[in-house]
């Protein structure tokens, strides 16, 4: 073994243990299961709803209308404002994205969830000059945002324990 690479690889070892020794871990590994084995899903549908189902079942839980807990959805609103006054040159702009939901138990309907919203937001930039990219930019923005809120709801529903 080289010199260089032994080098490396005791840094890479090195930074390694010191991340591992202050608590760092990566976002989505060694997280807790939901604890849900069903869930019904009522309400609004469109690409949160879709990405939120793929997101469930791909943590194992079972989508059916005869859960014990149904997780009511309403819309996904989409907000957008211009930041700063300048109709000209660089302009920023920000995306809200907010979804209500609640939990309720199927079988009296108590809320397990009360009414609550996750909501995201997001800025982006569009200059003068490339406008043509303009509605691509806001479309990634909502991707992303519809991404985090999905994530952020997933974390609200670990906590629920199935009973």
């Amino acid at each position: 073994m080289q010199r260089r690479d032994f080098l490396r690889f005791t840094l890479a070892g090195a930074a390694g243990l010191t991340l591992g020794g202050c608590g760092f871990r990566l976002r989505g590994v060694d997280q807790p299961a939901l604890g849900l084995e069903a869930l019904a899903v009522a309400g609004a549908s469109g690409d949160f709803t879709q990405r939120l189902g793929q997101r469930l079942e791909s943590a194992g839980v079972s989508l059916r209308d005869d859960a014990p807990m149904v997780l009511n959805l309403g819309a996904e609103r989409i907000e957008e404002q211009q930041i700063g006054v300048l109709d000209t040159g660089s302009q920023e702009r920000e995306l809200t994205l907010s979804v209500p939901f609640s939990v309720q138990r199927a079988s009296d309907g108590a809320y397990r969830l009360d009414q609550q919203v996750v909501e995201v937001s997001e800025r982006y930039s569009i200059s003068d000059n490339n406008l043509l990219v303009a509605d691509e930019l806001r479309d990634d923005a909502t991707e992303r945002l519809r991404r985090e809120a999905v994530r952020r709801l997933m974390d609200r529903l670990r906590a629920l324990s199935p009973n």
